[in-house]
């Protein structure tokens, strides 16, 4: 049969991606892609490549595929060994599918993969939680996720006084305790660079660090504001890395281990010449 071409791929690759949790190491992803062409024969998922024949040509296309996407930065190829979805593959992904992606056999599905749809569900849950919240309770959400992280006489500012500014507090660096201020954004829209210019504007003077803290993302020019010299620098902690750091520092989010069993090999190893029981 005539194999799926590497445009082809490039879709079920993003889609696979994004549902083990936006990262996962290449033979996680090979059986997974492969369920996107089911008329694909368990001889040509194992058929090597002419050229090389320890490679299999099915995997050379998911690795060609993947490359396509990395030079379009809808993969992140940056770390050796692992392949990263970015917000860009996420969009295509959103924007060219309108059914959700196959269901997956179980016997497809590694624990790590299994471990990281899970995390990923989690992390859509928080962040579908912080948006329920009012304008105020996002506010003291960002009070209580600076003072896990050791910052300390953390205030929220009163609402019709804050001029941009929804609360500030103390980090110590050191010998030296930084004042920042934090404001706060529940918002579905990226945050803009008119949105950071405007909070710096608020903060100089007064303040050594401001922090933005949204359930969104940021815009690549909002980023490019964070470190701005002569100017004050601005923290910016999309919903991302709001659930990473709720993660790591177990505030609203608990860890619970996993109970894995295995054979025990040893166990069935016995002597030829083992005395049988002794009788009653």
């Amino acid at each position: 049969m005539a194999f799926p071409k590497q445009k082809d791929i490039e879709l079920p690759l993003l889609i696979e991606l994004h549902r083990l949790g936006g990262r996962a190491e290449p033979r996680e992803l090979y059986p997974l892609v492969a369920q996107h062409f089911p008329e694909l024969t368990p001889e040509d998922k194992e058929e090597m490549l002419e050229s090389s024949p320890t490679t299999r040509k099915l995997w050379n296309r998911v690795q060609w595929a993947r490359q396509k996407c990395v030079d379009a930065e809808e993969i992140d190829g940056s770390e050796r060994g692992v392949w990263r979805i970015t917000p860009k593959g996420v969009v295509r992904v959103q924007r060219e599918t309108s059914i959700q992606p196959p269901p997956l056999p179980s016997d497809t599905i590694s624990l790590s993969g299994l471990v990281r749809r899970h995390e990923n569900d989690v992390r859509e849950q928080v962040i579908a939680k912080l948006m329920q919240l009012t304008p105020e309770e996002f506010e003291h959400f960002g009070k209580r996720l600076l003072q896990a992280m050791d910052f300390e006489d953390v205030h929220v500012t009163q609402l019709s006084k804050d001029g941009g500014i929804d609360g500030y507090g103390q980090l110590q660096v050191g010998i030296v305790k930084v004042n920042a201020a934090f404001q706060c954004k529940r918002w579905k829209n990226k945050v803009r660079a008119q949105t950071i210019n405007e909070f710096r504007g608020a903060i100089t003077g007064e303040y050594e660090q401001g922090i933005v803290i949204t359930t969104s993302s940021f815009t690549k020019d909002a980023i490019g504001l964070s470190m701005k010299r002569g100017a004050v620098p601005i923290v910016m902690v999309d919903g991302e890395r709001i659930v990473s750091m709720m993660a790591e520092q177990r505030i609203g989010i608990s860890h619970k281990p996993i109970t894995m069993i295995e054979i025990e090999d040893d166990f069935f190893q016995f002597a030829e010449d083992e005395d049988p029981p002794a009788p009653e």
